[in-house]
């Protein structure tokens, strides 16, 4: 887990330290102060930089096109200057994850035997005018290991380092309210399925199961969700957006163990009341599956609910609140103790 956060040099955070970071961390903040940016950084951060989490990145704010990435990919820069690399990882480290772009021509050179050896020139920026069949990847150093993407996304260093720690990893968008079937036959028929029907019962209690079945003439599977008191099964869908967050985030959070989930404004769909039972279950399975969680909010609602599990008797995991300010162009951290939480709430001092 990460113990501290560095951003440098992605989007609108241009230089963003936070010093301690723990294992449920609420961000919160105004519009425009990188909430979903931080979010976009710590799972390139997890992911490793691999070419189809940065599509899935650029994809969602509708930045690149279906079949090629890497031109979008300087919209990932501070101002889209690509002449520095983004790095990210923990505060003081030396091993943190860094991205750049790299311009570079092909060379295909044939052995005698018949092998056939690909080689790459890098080009300066300085230099790219006096080139025309360049092409454009990117590079990406973690861990002492160095490993480069072409242009159409694939890795041509071949397989990563053996040294290189991949963890799960899960992103729940803020419109998220699909289900996702691939995700939940990875935990069917085990006890993560009981974790998921337990948090269903927040929204609708007589919940007593849940699958994924496929439509008549149609290969696509939808949930369906069996109720105590119903003789038929119901769409899942058709039951509200509230029970169809829920379930986005509990089977992301399932899917996690050992690893990481993002959330990017928690309180999408959910009223107000059903918040602070949700992050009670969070909390209980981050500890139990020992994953680290970074959510984003705007809401007060969220923010109260989160001080009231963070500072409860039912939970003994590490929590805090972090508010992101925009100061004068530059991205500061307000970071909350649980103790400073409290305090803000017992004098109505506002947060977010």
């Amino acid at each position: 887990m990460l113990n501290s956060l560095l951003v440098r040099n992605y989007r609108n955070l241009k230089e963003l330290k936070i010093d301690s970071i723990s294992q449920i961390n609420l961000i919160t903040g105004k519009n425009n102060t990188g909430k979903s940016s931080l979010l976009e950084a710590v799972y390139m951060y997890y992911t490793k930089g691999k070419a189809e989490n940065i599509w899935q990145i650029l994809n969602g704010r509708g930045e690149c096109d279906e079949d090629n990435f890497i031109p979008a990919l300087p919209l990932l820069f501070t101002n889209r200057l690509t002449n520095k690399s983004i790095v990210i990882g923990e505060v003081n480290s030396i091993k943190n994850f860094e991205l750049r772009i790299v311009n570079y021509l092909e060379e295909v050179e044939t052995k005698v035997t018949g092998d056939i050896i690909h080689r790459k020139k890098n080009i300066p920026d300085d230099k790219l005018n006096n080139y025309q069949n360049y092409k454009t990847g990117y590079e990406i150093r973690i861990d002492g290991t160095i490993m480069f993407i072409d242009e159409q996304g694939v890795n041509i260093t071949g397989n990563p380092s053996p040294f290189i720690q991949y963890f799960n990893t899960c992103f729940v968008k803020a419109g998220a309210l699909s289900a996702n079937d691939k995700l939940f036959d990875k935990i069917a028929l085990t006890v993560k399925e009981n974790y998921i029907i337990d948090a269903l019962k927040i929204i609708e209690p007589k919940t007593e199961r849940i699958t994924f079945v496929a439509e008549d003439n149609s290969s696509e599977r939808k949930a369906t969700v069996k109720l105590s008191d119903q003789p038929d099964k119901l769409p899942l869908k058709s039951m509200g957006d509230g029970i169809n967050r829920i379930f986005s985030i509990i089977l992301a959070l399932v899917n996690s163990e050992n690893g990481l989930l993002l959330i990017d404004e928690f309180e999408n769909g959910l009223h107000y009341s059903a918040q602070e039972k949700l992050w009670k279950i969070i909390f209980s399975l981050a500890e139990k599956l020992n994953i680290q969680v970074f959510a984003t909010t705007h809401s007060s609602d969220c923010i109260s609910s989160f001080e009231a599990v963070l500072n409860g008797h039912e939970t003994t995991v590490k929590g805090k609140l972090i508010r992101l300010d925009n100061i004068n162009g530059m991205i500061k951290p307000i970071e909350y103790t649980p103790q400073e939480l409290e305090i803000a709430f017992e004098n109505d001092i506002e947060i977010r």
